[in-house]
């Protein structure tokens, strides 16, 4: 009977070193800061919950959730279309995107913010050269300034959701397609069925990077006069002149949000991945209590060959 081999793994000395020196360094620096008080801790934690911090933190989400599922929703539709065979279909959605992309953000929110200036304070429907008017719409009532940042934030996230799809559809086999297409489902169906759930593994890392950027993003709506998280911080601190705490108050607050998306696509991602690898990644506690326990894998040396000449039984 041959005994079972245990390996033991290499030692890595500069590893350990490496890693107190980086722990000394994070020791220190954590010390520093909250110890300083320069920070005014007691000031963040004054109004790290206040109601206006946190009407400010919810009109965040709002703006992250909504505009993410206008720019999820509509990119997934300019994608078809940039895909398609008809020419000024494809060739429509190619303007969008290259305009979308091609200005800044900002500058899109202002100008959806000031839309009353290109349209007239009552824009009205009707025939042209003609007094007959169907209805008429008040544009500053109509166009708010969340209505703007929605505008501004959804359309422009549609650009880049209209590339983060075409490039997973793309990914996927033709032969998926045309195996469609010979059973007799049409474009629509096939790219339902077939092709957006198999192309969900490259969506998915890149729209969980986007919406995070989208929460970030939403901050420039401060400056079209909606208070989110960061525009209510400004008017804080602008009244009390306590910068550095209220600056404190909303990148902690942006911390704690980025790091839930963090985690939640991580789970879609996994869960997606299931069909491409056998083993799936760790999950973070699987890595946290990997940390404190040592795995020692165990190899089996092979049976010895069977003697020459004798029974093989």
């Amino acid at each position: 009977m041959v005994e079972p081999i245990r390996a033991i793994p290499a030692r890595h000395p500069t590893r350990w070193i490496g890693t107190a020196v980086v722990v000394a360094f994070a020791v220190l620096f954590l010390i520093g800061v909250s110890t300083s008080k320069n920070f005014q801790w007691g000031v963040v934690g004054r109004y790290f919950t206040t109601t206006a911090i946190l009407q400010g933190l919810l009109r965040t989400l709002e703006l992250t959730v909504i505009a993410m599922a206008i720019g999820i929703v509509l990119g997934i539709v300019l994608a078809v279309m940039r895909l398609s065979p008809v020419p000024v279909v494809s060739g429509a959605a190619w303007v969008y995107i290259w305009f979308f992309r091609g200005t800044p953000v900002l500058v899109q929110l202002l100008f959806w913010y000031n839309i009353a200036s290109l349209t007239g304070p009552h824009p009205a429907l009707g025939i042209p050269f003609t007094h007959i008017v169907f209805f008429h719409v008040d544009a500053n009532a109509l166009i708010t300034p969340f209505a703007a940042a929605i505008f501004g934030l959804g359309l422009n996230e549609a650009a880049y959701m209209a590339e983060i799809v075409r490039a997973g559809i793309l990914s996927v086999d033709e032969g998926q397609t045309e195996a469609a297409h010979s059973l007799g489902m049409t474009r629509l169906k096939t790219m339902r069925l077939i092709v957006l759930p198999q192309a969900m593994r490259v969506i998915v890392p890149p729209t969980g990077n986007e919406t995070i950027s989208m929460l970030k993003t939403s901050a420039l709506a401060s400056d079209i006069t909606l208070l989110e998280l960061l525009g209510t911080a400004r008017v804080i601190y602008s009244r009390t002149f306590e910068t550095i705490p209220l600056l404190i108050v909303a990148s902690i607050w942006y911390l704690i949000v980025t790091s839930i998306l963090t985690g939640g696509q991580f789970y879609v991602e996994r869960y997606f991945a299931r069909g491409a690898s056998r083993e799936q990644p760790p999950t973070p506690l699987q890595r946290l209590r990997a940390l404190f326990t040592r795995n020692l894998t165990t190899f089996h040396a092979p049976p010895p060959p069977p003697p020459l000449g004798g029974d093989h039984r």
